[in-house]
């Protein structure tokens, strides 16, 4: 069986091949290819005699499958799958498994220091400081004893959930699904936009999700809210999203996820909108998490005989 990894997945080649030992020992040829491709056809170069592919967040549509016709298995090093073709997966009867957990903590401490730098005004006082300037400083506020609202209660929203518990802030939580956890008042969605000083996103993207927070729900939200976004970017209508900190609908913003991956197009709504910090997706991006998740996308393919599965975000 030949195994390739696509792209490096942000790690020393050295310390995949460390990791492949076994998979090796089995009689598995291992390719794994230094840098990182989009192109179709280079793509499709690499792929077109694998039986199983890693890769992290390329797309993968049914153009790179139909040019694949050995491939039986997609062990994708990413949480979510709406990158993949995962009808046309199935329909081929490839097994596609993602790396659920890999980034619970990664993304959950930078939900924590997202909310942070907008309370305390991180990077503007760091220019004021660069500027060489004393006059000018700009206060900030306290996490602790704020209510904070998360959406979405899975492994990161709980996390998340646990740290600002430790900030001694009182946390309320909307789910799509019942549950019970310690510390989190559970609340509709409705009340938790209204009554939230803060607001932070944690589920997954899907047909259900995709425009969860648009201008309705954003004027709902407290003035003084700010909104925190380290789920995926279609959950929150872009247009809207500016149109709430231009109008102070909300008092700031951070977010990590876009409607498309970075680097964005100048035309992008958010680059003019005040009181927004924007980071290019790294809310998975530790050395940590990629060396967790290259030991989850092995077991997967160990693990292949299992049915075609997806785990929640």
């Amino acid at each position: 069986m030949k195994i390739v990894f696509l792209e490096p997945l942000g790690l020393k080649t050295s310390i995949i091949e460390e990791a492949c030992a076994g998979l090796k020992q089995q009689g598995y040829e291992v390719v794994i290819y230094p840098d990182r491709n989009e192109n179709l056809d280079e793509l499709i170069r690499r792929a077109q005699d694998a039986e199983v592919v890693i890769e992290s967040n390329i797309p993968l549509r049914k153009n790179f499958l139909d040019a694949c016709p050995k491939l039986k298995m997609l062990s994708i090093a990413f949480t979510g799958l709406d990158h993949i073709d995962m009808e046309e997966c199935q329909r081929r009867g490839i097994i596609v498994k993602n790396a659920a957990g890999y980034s619970t903590e990664a993304v959950a401490e930078l939900a924590i220091a997202m909310m942070i730098d907008v309370y305390r005004k991180v990077l503007e006082n760091d220019r004021i400081t660069r500027e060489c300037q004393r006059k000018g400083i700009m206060p900030g506020r306290e996490i602790g004893g704020k209510t904070v609202g998360i959406i979405g209660m899975g492994n990161i929203g709980q996390r998340v959930a646990k740290l600002l518990n430790a900030f001694g802030c009182k946390v309320l939580a909307w789910n799509r699904t019942p549950m019970t956890v310690e510390g989190v008042t559970f609340v509709d969605k409705e009340t938790l936009l209204k009554e939230s000083d803060i607001v932070t996103l944690h589920i997954a993207l899907n047909n259900e999700t995709r425009d969860f927070i648009t201008a309705s729900e954003l004027k709902l939200m407290k003035p003084s809210a700010i909104l925190i976004n380290t789920a995926r970017g279609p959950i929150v209508n872009e247009q809207a999203f500016a149109d709430a900190l231009k109008s102070g609908w909300i008092a700031g913003a951070a977010t990590d996820v876009y409607g498309t991956e970075p680097p964005l197009k100048q035309d992008n709504p958010l680059f003019d909108a005040p009181n927004l910090v924007m980071l290019p997706h790294i809310g998975f991006a530790t050395e940590e998490a990629f060396v967790l998740r290259l030991g989850i996308v092995i077991k997967n393919i160990e693990d292949r005989s299992q049915k075609t599965e997806c785990s929640s975000y």
